[in-house]
């Protein structure tokens, strides 16, 4: 709201130098709109109340005079440090006008600080408009510039209550849609941090709730034992807008299906969403065969670029040795294992790779375990995935058309089944991960930073992970080579299933715990 107040006052500002002011009204409306951008931090606001090559006069050092044209200066409030916790007031003391020349002086209060000093503008009218064209100031050595701040990211929690949140998709700034793994899909108001549930969703929705180990085949959860129970994965996952959301009001909603006789396969619907109620609902994708057994459905989904909607599926498999002797994952023919490209009504493209007569309708790239995240960048186009490995071989990815990424037959980890070895394939080529893990992870759903709040991560990735709860930040450069990596909140650990960006650019996180909660990652002072 903020951003869209500025560039209204931004817009009556210029109109009003077209209207029929006196030049003392001008001289006031160019230094107001100096002052605004300046106390809210609007770069383009500052500079747009300057002649081009105007020049300005600030201390960087005791001795020494730092020269700065209006762009340099202006980007030293690129910071993202918005709203009346990190304003500057200023107040005009004095304007002084002779014919088409005037100086104003300011008193600039930062009280955050303490500090109060003043800033001295000398304006010139240029072809009718008044600019300024130089700067001087009494203040001290300028402060570091966004980009040489160290960032300080703290947590906020925003709401508490959920069970166990998956994913969250942005309708506004303050009002998104929530779905829960171990509850419903809710509506969430930021804001007032209230919620309400979505009706209308479908009923064979597998739960991820104390099993029965009693009412499936033995074996099946062969990491537990027989007559007790157990907690596996399941529920519902991705929740998305379609991508002309504004008009036709569709969303997407991945989620383990269960049969009446507890065997459960992926399954991706969608529907109109009218209120708290979701109407017109049809299956668009079913990752089958339905197969007992709720772990490792995958369930990742994103839309391009290209307004395709991509899904990750999982191999479904708890040890490597309940796979065939052609592992599921590199069978063409079955769809787990897989990122699948469909077109948003379910049918397929036409332009999808080709591999071979009797492959899954879909098939984009194989070789998959258990993507959770999937991330479209639209600005270049690329989608980057996750994948959960075993034991480590967490990876992350850059998503190519009719790839191989490998699993089980390549993988940096280990197996579950001590003695597991793969049938050997025959001309494959493996796509190696742009990047993996010494330890294990468990990397979820993850983003490319484009905010405002964290100026030195802008472009690098941030991906949560379940294990031991870290969130981790990664550079990547143009050769897709992983330039620095950071784990952040090392010393904050919670299991962490999501991370997403609002559409203002706030960071937040969800966390896979019993009592869910919405984290906001805010630059602290």
């Amino acid at each position: 709201m903020r951003s869209i107040v500025i560039s209204c006052l931004f817009t009556a500002f210029s109109l009003c130098i077209l209207s029929g002011q006196t030049d003392m009204e001008k001289v006031e409306a160019t230094i107001n709109r100096f002052i605004e951008g300046t106390v809210y931090n609007y770069p383009e606001i500052i500079e747009s109340a300057f002649y081009p090559e105007a020049e300005m006069y600030l201390y960087n050092t005791a001795d020494t005079i730092l020269r700065l044209s209006p762009k340099e200066y202006a980007a030293y409030y690129d910071n993202g440090r918005r709203g009346q916790e990190n304003a500057r007031p200023s107040t005009i003391i004095e304007i002084k006008l002779v014919l088409d020349v005037a100086y104003a002086l300011l008193q600039v209060d930062i009280p955050s600080f303490g500090n109060r000093f003043n800033d001295m503008l000398l304006l010139k009218k240029i072809d009718g408009e008044w600019l300024i064209v130089a700067k001087v100031t009494s203040a001290g050595p300028l402060p570091l510039t966004a980009m040489e701040h160290k960032p300080r990211p703290e947590k906020e929690v925003i709401m508490s209550g959920l069970k166990k949140p998956w994913s969250m998709a942005f309708i506004s700034e303050d009002l998104a849609l929530l779905a829960e793994k171990d509850g419903d899909l809710l509506l969430v108001n930021l804001k007032e941090k209230t919620n309400e549930k979505v009706t209308g969703l479908p009923t064979d929705v597998g739960r991820a709730v104390l099993i029965d180990l009693s009412e499936y085949p033995k074996g099946i959860y062969p990491d537990a034992a027989d007559g007790n129970t157990t907690s596996y994965n399941a529920g519902w996952f991705e929740v998305l807008l379609d991508p002309n959301y504004s008009k036709n009001k569709m969303i997407y909603l991945s989620y383990a299906a269960m049969q009446p006789d507890k065997k459960a396969a992926l399954k991706v619907i969608r529907g109109v969403l009218d209120g708290n109620k979701l109407t017109n609902v049809q299956t668009i994708f079913e990752a089958g065969p339905y197969m007992h057994g709720l772990f490792h459905f995958g369930g990742g989904m994103t839309f391009g670029t290209d307004s395709m909607l991509y899904i990750a599926t999982g191999e479904r498999n708890f040890f490597e040795y309940m796979n065939p002797e052609i592992p599921i994952a590199q069978d063409v023919k079955d769809a787990r294992g897989k990122i699948i490209r469909i077109h948003p009504d379910g049918t397929i493209p036409q332009d999808n790779p080709d591999f071979g007569r009797d492959a899954v309708a879909g098939l984009y790239a194989t070789g998959i375990r258990a993507t959770q995240g999937l991330f479209s960048d639209k600005e270049t186009g690329e989608i980057w995935f996750t994948d959960h490995g075993t034991m480590q071989g967490d990876e992350f990815n850059k998503l190519i058309a009719g790839a191989n990424y490998g699993w089980p037959n390549k993988t940096s980890g280990k197996f579950r089944t001590k003695d597991y070895v793969p049938a050997e394939l025959n001309n494959i080529t493996f796509t190696a991960p742009i990047h993996y893990w010494d330890q294990t992870i468990a990397p979820t759903g993850l983003l490319k930073y484009t905010g405002r709040e964290f100026m030195q991560w802008k472009g690098d990735y941030i991906i949560p992970g379940l294990s031991k709860g870290n969130l981790w930040r990664l550079s990547v450069d143009q050769n897709d080579t992983v330039t620095s990596i950071e784990e952040l909140f090392p010393y904050d650990h919670v299991r962490l299933r999501k991370a997403v960006q609002s559409p203002r650019g706030y960071l937040y996180i969800l966390t896979d715990e019993e009592d869910g909660k919405i984290i906001k990652v805010k630059n602290g002072k």
